[in-house]
């Protein structure tokens, strides 16, 4: 019994011992020694222990390109077909235009393009819009299919506002550039390109006028003497029977007070009475404007060579308006 109490002690003593800690330096030398010599796990093999081969490997001879003589137009030491120049040039592809890489390249250089113009000639004198030559300018479509972009039409209007002050410059003084500039923006067909043929007065003394009013076509003579008016073969009250319709069809030699001066002969087809008497009237304006020309004016004010007549308010005696019924009176 007192030989196994003693070696329960000398183990409890011996076991004390080890746990103890060690220094700090012991600890760092360790450390130390095992960064410098690590420890390598070695492997086992089986096979015969061979030297290593090493394979050489030659590289190919090369030469470097010659350097780009920029300065030499003939090519020169770069030895190329090109010159120095124009190999600069195929180096990268540099745009025409500022705007390439924008949304709407054309119609940006077109808006820029003309407010340069503007700038340029804002100094010079312009008429009213009023007096200005009529020009007929292209739809937001068409310009949208010659340029191939979808332009606003907030962007198209305010460079139609540079075109429209462009056009107001005083003609005598309009430059050529903005003459050339603006046809990109006109139509093909001006409204001063078409003109009607002048009318002729035959070997009769008399002058022919064509109008149409819906459905309804008239085509009238005119040719002075006393105030005589026949329509398809008939007396004007025998055809016409409401006197709106008697005064619609001599509307133009009532205004111009030619009632007594010229005979009226018509033909009138298609529609009904208001149709034939309104066709009637623009038939008559014509034919009088060849006899008189300079009654132009007057016609227009008096709604004659309108192309609708009702556009232009006329007071006539009997003609009165009727009054329009309220919506919940029940008929």
């Amino acid at each position: 019994m007192a030989s196994r109490e003693l070696s329960r002690s000398v183990w409890r003593a011996f076991g004390s011992l080890g746990s103890r800690s060690r220094p700090q330096c012991e600890r760092t030398a360790q450390r130390a020694q095992m960064c410098i010599h690590p420890r390598s796990s070695r492997c086992i093999s089986s096979t015969v222990a061979r030297t290593a081969e090493v394979a050489e490997e030659t590289q190919e001879p090369f030469s470097a390109a010659p350097e780009i003589d920029f300065d030499n137009e003939d090519g020169g030491a770069t030895g190329g077909r090109k010159g120095g120049k124009n190999i600069l040039r195929t180096l990268r592809v540099v745009p025409a235009s500022p705007s390439y890489f924008s949304a709407k390249p054309t119609f940006t250089d077109d808006f820029l393009s003309l407010s340069a113009l503007l700038r340029k000639v804002a100094t010079l004198p312009t008429i009213p819009p009023a007096e200005a030559p009529k020009v007929a300018w292209k739809t937001i479509d068409q310009y949208r299919i010659m340029t191939n972009e979808p332009v606003k039409t907030q962007r198209f209007h305010k460079m139609l506002h540079i075109l429209r002050r462009l056009n107001c410059i005083h003609p005598a003084l309009m430059p050529d550039e903005v003459v050339q500039a603006m046809l990109r923006y006109k139509k093909a067909n001006q409204p001063g390109d078409v003109k009607p043929k002048p009318g002729i007065i035959d070997e009769l003394g008399r002058a022919k006028g064509v109008g149409r009013r819906k459905t309804s076509s008239a085509v009238a003579w005119l040719v002075e003497g006393e105030g005589e008016v026949i329509i398809n073969g008939k007396s004007l009250s025998q055809f016409f029977g409401r006197l709106h319709h008697r005064e619609s069809a001599v509307w133009a030699l009532k205004a111009t007070q030619r009632l007594d001066k010229y005979n009226l002969f018509a033909l009138v087809q298609g529609g009904g009475s208001t149709g034939q008497a309104e066709a009637l009237t623009l038939a008559v304006a014509k034919a009088l404007l060849v006899h008189e020309p300079a009654l132009k004016p007057a016609l227009r004010r008096a709604g004659c060579v309108t192309r609708d007549p009702r556009k232009v308010e006329r007071k006539k005696p009997g003609h009165v308006k009727a009054r329009k019924m309220p919506t919940w009176v029940k008929r």
